[in-house]
């Protein structure tokens, strides 16, 4: 009755809310989704949450697209064409960037859907990502980064980050979380590696969520399409806060905090499952 669906729409927006915070944050979208399905379960078939899972990033990346529309529009009106030549050039470089992920993806989607989409998964993901983030911010500490600017980022570094991306396919990993820590290890700093996942994160989760959908296909109930609605606009309004937040955060602050986070999170799920 209406009193179901309305339970349904809050669980949905709580979803959406969780997934605006944390695509954006390198502590795993995904990861977190599933671990919150497991104790706010949408009354929703296996198939269907699945995808509204992929698909309720599209909500976040049209943050992105947003928040930089300028930057990314390479036919802004106030841009002279050597700023026109400056966008193209960082697309190419996304786009190339994003090449190693498309591929795997679509070799690896449904083995990753299939076996990796667990509990215990996802919290060594959280723990091992969680521990890489503390060493690597500590190695770097007294390092001055290579790359400051997107000039400066040349088309074998957007590869290397690309690579790096492709470990995002194991749930709890955190897409921003492994394209921000291939960016520091490279040598970019943590402005440019956050801002290049960001990028990053366009085609690719546009791709993704095409991808789930084609293979879902288009038969929703009106309840299913009202739950997918809500869920990217949520996800859509909290991305637009928590990407400006984490842009003025890593001027002050590192990753170890969200480190230590990964790790305690992990920890529990793990402590959950092991006393279950």
């Amino acid at each position: 009755g209406k009193m179901l669906n309305l339970i349904e729409i809050i669980k949905t927006i709580i979803l959406g809310i969780i997934e605006g915070v944390t695509e954006w944050l390198p502590i795993s979208s995904t990861g977190h989704l599933i671990l919150v399905n497991e104790i706010i379960q949408l009354d929703v078939s296996a198939k269907f949450l699945e995808m509204f899972n992929v698909v309720i990033q599209l909500g976040a990346i049209l943050a992105v697209v947003l928040v930089y529309f300028n930057k990314l529009n390479p036919f802004a009106k106030n841009k002279k064409r050597k700023e026109f030549i400056e966008t193209i050039d960082l697309w190419k470089k996304v786009i190339i960037g994003c090449i190693p992920a498309v591929i795997l993806g679509f070799i690896l989607n449904d083995f990753m859907d299939e076996y990796f989409n667990k509990p215990i998964i996802i919290a060594l993901a959280l723990i091992v990502y969680g521990v890489a983030f503390i060493y690597i911010e500590r190695q770097h500490k007294n390092i001055e980064p290579k790359i400051k600017s997107f000039k400066e980022l040349d088309i074998l570094t957007a590869i290397k980050i690309g690579l790096f991306q492709c470990l995002a396919l194991v749930p709890g990993t955190s897409r921003s979380g492994s394209t921000i820590l291939g960016g520091l290890l490279v040598g970019t700093s943590r402005s440019i590696a956050t801002e290049f996942s960001f990028f990053m994160g366009i085609p690719i989760m546009f791709g993704a969520s095409g991808l789930k959908l084609l293979k879902f296909g288009f038969h929703y109930s009106f309840a299913e399409f009202i739950i997918l609605v809500v869920g990217s606009v949520v996800s859509f309004v909290v991305s637009l806060f928590v990407i400006k937040f984490l842009l003025k955060y890593i001027k002050q602050h590192d990753f170890q905090a969200f480190g230590w986070y990964r790790i305690a999170l992990g920890i529990i799920v793990l402590g959950s499952l092991f006393f279950k």
